[in-house]
């Protein structure tokens, strides 16, 4: 193991003394942490940390989360003091190479809009990607909220309303959006989303 040790660390010296290029040098960062990633064969998308250019981060169309004056400027002053903590959960888009974030939209604006942050990281952006369909992203960003005790029924319904016109069964929107038939029927009722359930029937406890 020590052999191995002084491989990884001759390499590293040559990386230091042959790149000197920020873009280079993330280039092989994405490419090393990709590599181990697979190597060390644990599934978790946090140890595949990935440096992607801001401009190709964006936001959903989705997000059922929006976070007040004061805690948005909490987050900003962690971020200014603490440093960028947790990576954004993108997941990736087939056209132009962009990906469309699944949960960090605050810390991204903040990234994106704050000169100080933005300089500190070269205008790129710590990312962790799921390999989801448009729907799936959607139910993931939900439960991204939903385990912060964050949660808007306005934008919820829309979310609803989209997984009904892809064909989702309420029982699976249900189970991957952590709610119980009763309360998904419930926020049908209190939102005017009938039409879109009208399969289903409606529990007594709401009546």
């Amino acid at each position: 193991m020590k052999l191995v040790e002084s491989r990884i660390s001759e390499l590293f010296d040559s990386f230091t003394s042959e790149f000197s290029r920020i873009e280079d040098k993330i280039t092989i960062y994405n490419n090393i942490n990709n590599h181990l990633y697979h190597f060390l064969g644990i599934t978790h998308p946090v140890l595949n940390i990935q440096l992607l250019p801001s401009s190709k981060v964006n936001a959903n169309n989705y997000n059922p989360n929006v976070v007040a004056s004061p805690e948005y400027k909490l987050l900003k002053h962690s971020i200014m003091s603490d440093g960028l903590t947790l990576p954004i959960v993108v997941g990736a888009s087939h056209i132009n190479n962009e990906h469309v974030i699944i949960d960090g939209f605050h810390r991204s604006k903040i990234i994106k809009e704050t000169t100080e942050i933005n300089s500190s990281l070269y205008d790129y952006i710590p990312t962790v990607s799921l390999n989801k369909e448009y729907e799936e992203r959607m139910t993931s960003t939900v439960r991204h909220n939903a385990a912060r005790g964050i949660h808007q029924v306005e934008l919820t319904s829309e979310l609803v309303r989209k997984l009904k016109e892809s064909n989702w069964e309420d029982e699976k929107i249900a189970k991957e959006i952590g709610m119980d038939m009763d309360e998904v029927l419930r926020l049908k009722q209190v939102t005017g989303l009938a039409n879109i359930f009208s399969d289903a029937e409606f529990s007594t406890a709401w009546k």
